[in-house]
């Protein structure tokens, strides 16, 4: 099924329902197919086809939604561009999807302008925003283009969106996730429009992470709202919510502690929120359970997946957030909080061994997936897909393990994992333990090499102001005493700035790798 067929039921069954409320602009669902029609046909006069792949770099705003869909309905390929990448990124990301078009927000026109003379595949660039010179302007280009539908006939195989990977080790690989990949999470898991209920939306997670393009997806097969923020801050965000009297939203770690820390908090009506999905980096356990705490109407749900899984194959769902029952019940949920839930409807999720074979509960392993949720593979890196991609199983890279009831549990990414003396040490279990230290802000752990063990275990520590500092022993033996002896670390570097983090709030282990991998020096 093409995607751009929800966006056409849509504006059939709800055409004078809100679908986006954007800084001002109220657009309609039959605005939007409209504006995504016209969009289609401009691109179409300018030769662009059935797989023909168009760049778009801009911050979240409706023209990303409608270039999607505009793409969409021609069978064309999307290719979201970070709006935060450097120049050798945009270039290697323009040229590996060979992109027929990009369409550039003005801000970033001089950066995709001062690459223009490498970029020979790209036939035409348009700026929103504002006009450029040598450039075609957004709303110009929509001017006067019909609005009457295009629909183009594509397999469940074809491609929708080319979304690159972040890129931490090397430059980003292409992931080709089909019209089945984008739509099966829609189709399987979220209520199908209703012409008379209203459900806002508000989106601040960026629209180049899959995250973001599932809410926009799942919003419009599902009729809802979508509130948009260019990019997240507390205060706009919080304004958004009461004036618009937003029910949902989806929030990485850092975006809800920062809400939780923000000191203006109290002066915002947030009783419209009742759910929130949490994802796209490990939560702490201590502020998941602050929020549950301080946001007693508000529903949580954790979403796990990545973006060769088109988003979300797991969930901690909100019953499992509910902290009621016996001491023993309430001790289980306070556990399971650290969880990322159970497989979704639809998903097949086993945990293996090195040599893939299936591992028993309570025992370490890599996760594997099944499901039409997976990508294709990626783009023109058949061993990378074929290193991935097993049997039909989606190999993540996040190790992890199932406990008695079926839960799963987070490890840590498999090159992330310390191996000290033969122990293998996850570095995830060892930040909740800094964590839950009442003066411990932000922790990481890193393995350290060494020439005796193998790895040792440094911790990279922020501190909450206004506490009385820890020193590194206290924090040593804090460790101790809630972990095996050969899990706490050995040294505890104190930063004064808060750890380095992709826009999605991973903290960047690389870099935490580059800075701070000297020896250490106390005896084992």
């Amino acid at each position: 099924m093409n995607t751009a067929d929800f966006l056409t039921l849509a504006q059939s069954m709800a055409p004078d329902k809100e679908a986006i409320i954007f800084e001002g602009k109220r657009l309609t669902f039959s605005d939007l197919n409209a504006r995504a029609n016209r969009l289609a046909h401009a691109l179409q006069t300018w030769g662009i086809r059935k797989g023909d792949p168009v760049g778009m770099m801009q911050v979240n705003c409706n023209e990303v939604v409608e270039a999607y869909f505009a793409c969409a309905k021609l069978g064309a390929i999307f290719v979201p561009l970070s709006f935060r990448g450097k120049a050798e990124e945009v270039r290697h990301v323009v040229n590996a999807s060979e992109s027929r078009v990009v369409l550039a927000g003005l801000r970033y026109v001089p950066l995709v302008e001062g690459l223009r003379a490498d970029l020979g595949k790209v036939g035409h660039f348009v700026s929103l925003e504002g006009a450029a010179p040598g450039w075609t302007e957004y709303e110009s280009l929509l001017r006067g283009q019909p609005d009457d539908d295009i629909s183009t006939d594509v397999s469940d195989d074809d491609i929708t969106i080319l979304m690159f990977t972040a890129g931490t080790t090397g430059l980003p690989k292409g992931v080709m996730l089909s019209y089945e990949s984008v739509g099966a999470y829609s189709l399987s898991n979220v209520i199908p429009l209703e012409p008379d209920q209203v459900e806002k939306n508000i989106l601040t997670v960026p629209l180049y992470h899959i995250a973001g393009m599932q809410a926009v997806v799942s919003a419009v097969f599902g009729g809802r709202t979508l509130v948009i923020e260019r990019q997240f801050e507390p205060s706009d965000w919080m304004k958004l919510v009461q004036d618009e009297k937003v029910e949902r939203a989806m929030m990485v770690p850092t975006m809800l502690k920062n809400l939780l820390d923000h000191p203006e908090r109290a002066k915002f009506d947030l009783s419209s929120l009742k759910t929130i999905t949490y994802g796209a980096a490990p939560m702490p356990k201590e502020v998941i359970k602050r929020a549950i705490k301080e946001m007693p109407t508000t529903r949580f749900i954790n979403a796990f997946g990545q973006t060769e899984s088109a988003a979300t194959i797991t969930a901690l769902l909100p019953e499992d957030h509910v902290l009621e029952g016996t001491d023993a019940e309430i001790e289980k949920k306070l556990e399971r909080l650290s969880s990322i839930g159970k497989p979704l409807p639809g998903v097949e999720i086993r945990i293996v061994d090195e040599e893939g074979r299936e591992v028993s509960a309570g025992t370490v392993g890599e996760i594997v997936a099944r499901g039409p949720q997976l990508m294709k593979g990626y783009w023109k890196q058949e061993a990378a897909t074929q290193q991935t991609i097993r049997g039909g199983w989606l190999f993540t890279g996040d190790l992890g393990y199932f406990d008695e009831d079926g839960y799963i549990f987070l490890a840590g990414r498999a090159k992330d994992f310390i191996k000290r003396a033969g122990e293998m040490i996850s570095p995830e279990e060892v930040e909740q333990a800094l964590m839950s230290h009442p003066a411990v802000d932000e922790a990481a752990i890193i393995g350290v090499p060494d020439d005796d063990w193998g790895e040792r275990v440094r911790a990279i520590v922020v501190l909450k102001p206004g506490n009385t500092p820890p020193t590194e022993a206290e924090l040593i033996e804090y460790c101790r005493q809630r972990l095996a002896s050969f899990k706490k670390p050995e040294s505890v570097v104190f930063s004064a700035e808060p750890l380095p983090r992709n826009p999605l709030g991973k903290v960047l282990k690389r870099d935490l790798r580059a800075r701070y991998s000297q020896p250490i020096t106390t005896p084992a």
